[in-house]
């Protein structure tokens, strides 16, 4: 049995999450007049017909993807994205905050942003060329691909941690345990997931969620 991951690695790994991709949904171009309820109703559809294609295509492999390294951190790269787009939408700019609500949001880990600081601090600007890449990496269609992979690389780390991530029905789930149609259940189960990420972050953010 694996040890449990301690505070300082799933710190690390999401504050590089949260480097590579916050730029990434200020980006977005998410229209600038909605009021904020559309705008979260906007992270939670519009982002996510686009993401859950993303997250859904280890799925073309069946069961097959659960036994990779690829389910599960490319679709947690992808919650990311929306949780770090909803957290902008509540004005957290903060790198521990942002830090703490995709410790919650994503691994149901109670990690306050008073105990996520000094971590970030001990750990601050290790690997930042090679993860984050260049600038002309990081633009444009293929620069936003190619970041939500690095991500979904950091987040291997943590792999075993990702399981509590907020799923999709279990129709959907089980119809992407299939051979090649596995990408639509797959595309399904992650488009609700990102919903309930969504979801999940506002209810954080605004003291709501229990537990």
């Amino acid at each position: 049995m694996a040890a449990p991951l301690s505070d300082a690695v799933v710190v690390d790994v999401l504050r590089r999450v949260d480097r590579l991709l916050t730029p990434l949904a200020t980006r977005l171009g998410r229209p600038p007049a909605l009021p904020r309820e559309e705008r979260e109703r906007w992270w939670a559809d519009e982002v996510s017909r686009v993401a859950a294609g993303v997250s859904a295509a280890p799925r073309f492999a069946g069961k097959l993807a659960d036994l990779l390294p690829l389910q599960n951190t490319v679709g947690t790269a992808v919650q990311s994205l929306v949780v770090l787009g909803v957290a902008g939408e509540h004005g957290v700019e903060a790198p521990a905050e942002r830090v703490s609500v995709l410790a919650k949001v994503l691994l149901g880990r109670d990690l306050p942003a008073d105990r996520v600081t000094p971590l970030l601090i001990r750990a601050k600007g290790a690997y930042v060329d090679e993860a984050l890449g260049s600038r002309e990496d990081r633009s444009g269609v293929s620069g936003a691909a190619k970041t939500l992979w690095r991500a979904a690389r950091m987040l291997t780390r943590i792999d075993d941690a990702l399981d509590v991530r907020p799923k999709g029905g279990l129709f959907a789930r089980a119809v992407s345990n299939l051979p090649v149609v596995g990408v639509a259940g797959g595309y399904l189960a992650e488009r609700e997931g990102l919903r309930r990420a969504a979801g999940r972050t506002a209810d954080v953010l605004e003291g709501t969620l229990k537990g």
